[in-house]
């Protein structure tokens, strides 16, 4: 039950004060700042961005809040047609050039295919006659030469590897090499004192299970179809 005081101020059962004025209507933000419209539109693709487009334009068809939109409602619809169409245009544009290079590639392994059978054709009949080679236009393999025994690796370089008790070894690719021995010693280097470290297959490899902090004596050698080739110049590094 409201009651009147002298002041003409109304309370009401809990002693609040009211003065029968309606209470302000509730901020749509805080005091002092305006919202404001959030677009983003550099992290849009083009179908998102004419995909907002569209949805702005459905919201704005017989919006009262916004009778004279800028641009226009013709103006921005036709900017969003011209953006579909280009879209469109361009999603043909990169299917056809799928195709294109499908059928390009299919043309070249015809023409691989066909190309191949010439050179077949050419051997047999050309029985190995240079000139009669040379002749029909294509090249000639280089003839055979045998590779001796390899040479000796080059420019050995050894540095701490990733894990306790590892070194990792470089040196250059020698031609012919079908693999690498690598030995490796403890330091001073004596007769007997270089034993076997690994077998690799390219022109570096791991090896592991060093003591840390002991310094180490590696070298390399090629292994060709002819045999090994002469050990590298040794290479020295403290394992990690």
């Amino acid at each position: 039950m409201l009651k009147w005081n002298q002041a003409g101020l109304k309370f009401n059962g809990t002693g609040l004060k009211w003065n029968g004025d309606l209470p302000p209507a509730p901020s749509s933000g805080k005091k002092g700042k305006m919202a404001k419209v959030k677009l983003a539109l550099q992290n849009l693709t083009d179908d998102e961005l004419l995909s907002l487009a569209r949805a702005h334009i459905s919201s704005m068809t017989g919006n009262a809040n916004f009778t004279t939109p800028s641009p226009s409602a013709v103006s921005y619809l036709a900017t969003a047609d011209a953006l579909e169409a280009k879209i469109t245009a361009q999603d043909n544009a990169d299917a056809a050039a799928k195709q294109a290079v499908l059928e390009k590639d299919a043309a070249r392994a015809a023409m691989v295919d066909a190309t191949r059978q010439r050179g077949a054709y050419v051997d047999s009949t050309s029985a190995g006659d240079a000139i009669k080679i040379t002749s029909s236009g294509f090249g000639m393999k280089a003839p055979a030469t045998h590779v001796g025994i390899p040479a000796q690796p080059e420019n050995l370089a050894a540095s701490i590897g990733d894990m306790d008790g590892t070194v990792d070894l470089t040196w250059d690719k020698v031609r012919g090499a079908n693999s690498y021995l690598i030995q490796k010693s403890p330091d001073p280097i004596t007769g007997g004192s270089w034993t076997m470290g690994a077998i690799s297959t390219k022109s570096s490899a791991t090896l592991s299970g060093l003591t840390s902090g002991t310094k180490y004596w590696f070298r390399v050698a090629a292994i060709g179809a002819a045999g090994q080739g002469a050990w590298s110049d040794p290479a020295t590094k403290m394992a990690g």
